[in-house]
């Protein structure tokens, strides 16, 4: 069993090779992605959601540089290597890989997910990795959103402070 949450952080390939265990033994996978700039409540229970609907609940993080690119100047607040590191040390998800493309979609392809789970705020639309899901024959799920709880909404609240 690993400890430490920073061991459970590992690079795509390694992590494929281990889904692919896991998924020779039965189980799950279950995938989802974002920037978790700064961990709040409505990430927990996202991950919550997700790890619900398989064995093996994977989040894939964004990179400092995408974060950028997504959110702005002054973005991401925390490092990459530590936002991945704290994801990783709650109970609910059990493997974190770093990932630096615009969309999850090349990751999803390598890691191969039954399920891939997204914000609620996709529900009813086509989401950039639809056409990876499609392609692997897995299912997408809109997970529910946390009201009131968003990073940006809580970094303007310190702004103005």
């Amino acid at each position: 069993m690993i400890s430490r949450a920073r061991d459970r952080v590992i690079g795509r390939r390694a992590l494929a090779a281990r889904l692919a265990r896991e998924r020779r033994r039965g189980r799950r996978i279950v995938f989802t992605s974002g920037c978790y700039d700064l961990l709040h409540v409505g990430h927990l229970r996202s991950f919550e959601q997700a790890a619900a609907l398989g064995d093996v609940l994977v989040v894939g993080v964004n990179r400092d540089r995408r974060v950028r690119k997504l959110k702005g100047a002054g973005r991401p607040v925390t490092p990459e290597r530590q936002r991945a590191e704290m994801v990783a040390g709650l109970a609910v998800v059990d493997w974190v890989v770093l990932f630096p493309e615009a969309d999850a979609s090349p990751l999803i392809r390598a890691l191969r997910p039954d399920v891939v789970c997204k914000g609620g705020e996709y529900r009813g639309l086509d989401t950039p990795e639809s056409l990876a899901i499609e392609e692997l024959g897995g299912s997408f799920v809109a997970l529910r959103q946390t009201p009131g709880v968003r990073t940006t909404a809580t970094l303007d609240r310190l702004r103005r402070r």
